[in-house]
């Protein structure tokens, strides 16, 4: 990992993530871990109503705080209720912090390569469907990160596993001189609450 992500990882703590919201993330800890300790694979599809904000932050920084905590066989993918497109400010956001962003495609819907290290497999930033042929069809877990896709969506097909982790959408501070800042701190929420979630694994 870079230095300026190394330096985003490092400020991050943790180990302070609150009580209530440990009772949250407390589910998806356990389903990491019981496919962990069986040796297999780990698919999570992070699902959120336009796929476009909270959903890709999710994913990408769980792939890194897997990566990071040397948790195997993790594959970290991100769909919505509808597809739209991969708003701008969260690539400039994961940048900033410290990923290698590269843009693959432009268009409605462009398509971005973001890594969290040289050597990594990137993660393919783009917004599609929760049930897109890019996604799992079986045996992942379905996380949903906003109130109306959870509402929403009553079933997810091929789903083991359904688990509620919502965040505030920073959509609210588009177009607001705080919009920089809100993105980076909605960003940082969910990677510390990622990492303190492999944290946990191997415990």
């Amino acid at each position: 990992m870079n230095t300026t992500l190394s330096n985003t990882i490092a400020s991050l703590q943790w180990e302070q993530t609150a009580e209530d919201r440990k009772a949250v993330l407390e589910p998806l800890i356990s389903y990491i871990r019981q496919k962990a300790n069986s040796n297999l694979p780990v698919n999570l599809n992070f699902i959120c109503t336009h796929n476009s904000r909270r959903s890709h932050l999710s994913q990408v920084w769980a792939q890194a705080a897997a990566a990071y905590f040397g948790i195997a066989n993790v594959a970290c993918y991100s769909g919505g209720t509808e597809e739209t497109a991969l708003y701008p400010k969260v690539a400039e956001t994961m940048a900033a912090q410290g990923f290698s962003v590269l843009s693959l495609s432009g268009g409605d819907n462009p398509v971005y390569a973001i890594k969290y290290d040289g050597n990594s497999v990137p993660v393919i930033g783009f917004s599609k469907k929760y049930d897109s042929p890019f996604n799992p069809d079986s045996a992942f877990a379905a996380i949903m990160t906003c109130s109306q896709a959870d509402g929403g969506c009553p079933f997810i097909a091929g789903a083991e596993k359904r688990i509620a982790v919502t965040y505030e959408d920073p959509k609210v501070s588009d177009g607001t001189p705080q919009q920089e800042q809100v993105y980076a701190e909605r960003s940082l929420q969910i990677a510390a609450e990622m990492f303190y979630v492999f944290s946990q694994i191997s415990k």
